[in-house]
């Protein structure tokens, strides 16, 4: 990384209209979190000294889902108001750090979108080191203040995607950046360009504090564009150079639901591959649902047709599936093991023990080398609250048995086939029945 200091500005108070859903477009789902969520993460690779997420449409719903998350790694949250471009945008984020900071910020600025969620560390870190290459022979001559013919601007573009909608990149016989076209404004020959602009771009801050108040909102919209910019600063004699990406995914934005769902394959592609390189043996990726934040341990199995959510652990020599659902709290621990139809949430399946057909298992903390039977269900829900059950280890529970919360069935202790289980089994002994009682010991009495 460069030594300057690097802001990331990530702007997210679109409306998300297209997407014809009440909830503000940045939070829309995808592999267990949010488009916004995705973007803070390759933003946080690069380490930034600050990151200033703009947001004005839904801004109450998305600081409640991650408000702690912006607490947790001091994100700067600041209302744009009414939206009225992205070059208005960008001022705002730059005023609400400058107040933050109590001074102007000097250093990089990147500025990227929070429904873009593909984006990646290694395409940002492109963008914000190209402002530190040395000048290209033959290039411009800087002024306002900057070195001579240093990279004072950069923005990611792309050829190999749709170009409809997009901007075109305008370079001179040299190949030099000029500027960008918007498609309405394009000539004929214009519209063969194939490489566009992705949104994405960085600033030495002070040729992008020099360049915001050129910007004017007459056009049709009546706001501010950020690309404006980028002309401005050629005309001024500055260097602007344009970045290639290869990859039309990384940076597509996210405005309707049919691309949430081409998102959600490319995700979960990057997803199961990390596994795999991992030592994860998935039998049939193609019909295997792992959302983000899911640990999983080498030599562990994944049959067909298993939805593992976010946050959910798995130990090492495990087997899940086929048909298996892990919710947000399951913990599988070395070589425990789950089957056909079995429902886990917030519970934890202890190490060589097996839940291996038809079971719930919800708020229940289960030991070592135990079984439980086919159709088992941890009744955890009174109808007000939710309550905990405990197994301990070398526990038998026999099939179809329903174990009332909250109860406790001690180590080496059984219940019979269909037990209807309400108070604590003790260690060692058998109940069987409907309301379970004790039958014997394990040894006989």
């Amino acid at each position: 990384m460069a030594d300057a200091p690097l802001a990331v500005l990530l702007l997210a108070a679109g409306k998300g209209t297209r997407a014809k859903v009440s909830l503000p477009k940045v939070l829309l789902p995808l592999c267990g979190g949010t488009l916004l969520d995705y973007a803070l993460d390759a933003a946080g690779g690069l380490e930034p000294h600050h990151v200033v997420t703009v947001v004005h449409h839904g801004m109450e719903q998305i600081t409640k889902r991650l408000g702690e998350r912006f607490e947790e790694e001091g994100i700067i949250v600041v209302d744009q108001g009414e939206p009225l471009g992205t070059g208005h945008a960008v001022q705002r984020a730059l005023d609400g750090l400058d107040r933050k900071l109590g001074h102007e910020f000097e250093g990089n600025v990147l500025v990227l979108y929070g429904d873009t969620p593909l984006i990646t560390r290694d395409s940002l870190l492109d963008v914000v080191e190209t402002l530190e290459l040395p000048p290209e022979p033959g290039t411009r001559s800087g002024q306002n203040g900057n070195p001579k013919g240093s990279i004072v601007a950069s923005l990611l573009t792309c050829q190999e995607m749709a170009q409809e909608g997009l901007g075109r990149i305008l370079r001179d016989q040299h190949g030099c950046f000029v500027a960008i076209r918007e498609e309405r404004d394009c000539s004929d020959e214009e519209l063969e360009i194939q490489e566009v602009n992705t949104g994405i771009c960085a600033f030495r801050s002070s040729a992008l504090r020099q360049a915001l108040p050129s910007l004017k909102s007459d056009n049709t919209q009546g706001e501010y564009y950020l690309t404006d910019v980028f002309g401005w600063l050629v005309a001024e004699g500055e260097n602007v150079e344009a970045v290639p990406t290869f990859d039309p995914d990384e940076v597509l934005g996210i405005n309707d639901l049919d691309q949430l769902a081409h998102a959600r394959w490319v995700m979960q592609d990057r997803l199961l591959l990390s596994h795999l390189l991992n030592g994860v043996l998935i039998e049939d990726p193609a019909t295997t649902v792992i959302e983000r934040d899911v640990q999983i341990g080498a030599e562990t199995t994944i049959l067909p047709f298993v939805v593992i959510r976010n946050g959910a652990r798995i130990g090492r020599g495990c087997e899940v599936g086929p048909f298996t659902h892990l919710r947000v709290g399951a913990q599988l621990e070395d070589g425990a093991e789950v089957g056909n139809f079995v429902e886990m949430k917030n519970s934890t399946l202890g190490s060589g023990s097996k839940a291996k057909h038809l079971t719930y298992l919800g708020d229940t903390v289960i030991g070592k080398k135990t079984n439980i039977g086919a159709g088992t269900i941890t009744a955890n829900y009174d109808g007000t609250a939710k309550h905990k059950t405990g197994i301990g280890d070398g526990v038998f529970i026999g099939s179809g048995a329903v174990l009332i919360a909250p109860m406790t069935v001690g180590d080496r202790a059984s219940t019979g086939a269909g037990a209807i289980v309400t108070k604590d089994v003790p260690e060692g002994e058998v109940w069987i029945g409907v309301p379970a009682r004790k039958l014997r010991d394990k040894e006989g009495t």
